[in-house]
């Protein structure tokens, strides 16, 4: 191997392990909010994103907002969901997405094949947004009465099953939108949010 192969190899391998340990820590970061829909992965989001509030502008119920500078000044001004007080209505023409010119939260690619062309004509499927969870110790059917308040809330057929009185979530269907918490009457909320980071 000549000289100018190594050291391109080497320079090849630290930018590798640069971006793999800048990779880790934004995912480490963002376990502490919630990205809007379709929105890129951690580090491409940040290098992407521009601050420019439009998808924040575009939100019609006021779910998004932009990260302080208490949590970083990389993050600073790039837009979050508040989903411990408020749910992601799942818009059917999702305007933060719309409004977003830097392509920071983007549509997946539409297929080109023929046999998946049909696919097109439906409905965009809402991506996963959170971890949606029943606190069953906060939970009112769980502690003896009957409540059934977040029984309507749910856009989404089979995320939210009753088993009785007793609310759960199916993992399989919930995309994490928060309308069930928004509406739970339980103090502190029963359903809890996490972001999809570990």
């Amino acid at each position: 191997m000549d000289r100018r192969r190594f050291f391109k190899n080497g320079v090849d391998k630290v930018k590798k392990a640069v971006m793999h340990a800048a990779d880790v820590r934004a995912k480490s970061k963002a376990t502490h909010w919630i990205r809007p829909p379709f929105a890129l992965d951690e580090v491409e989001f940040l290098l992407t994103c521009t601050r420019c509030d439009e998808c924040i502008d575009a939100c019609p119920h006021d779910v998004i907002f932009g990260l302080p500078i208490s949590r970083g000044a990389e993050v600073v001004g790039t837009p979050a969901l508040n989903l411990l007080n408020q749910g992601c209505h799942l818009c059917e023409d999702w305007p933060c997405v719309n409004f977003c010119e830097t392509d920071a939260l983007i549509f997946p690619v539409q297929p080109e094949s023929q046999d998946q062309l049909d696919l097109q004509d439906q409905a965009l499927v809402a991506p996963q947004i959170s971890v949606a969870m029943i606190e069953t110790d906060q939970c009112l059917p769980y502690l003896g009465p009957e409540c059934g308040v977040c029984k309507d809330s749910c856009p989404l057929d089979g995320a939210l099953i009753f088993e009785g009185v007793r609310p759960t979530i199916n993992p399989e269907v919930c995309v994490g939108c928060g309308l069930c918490r928004e509406v739970c009457i339980a103090n502190p909320k029963a359903i809890g949010i996490s972001s999809l980071q570990k």
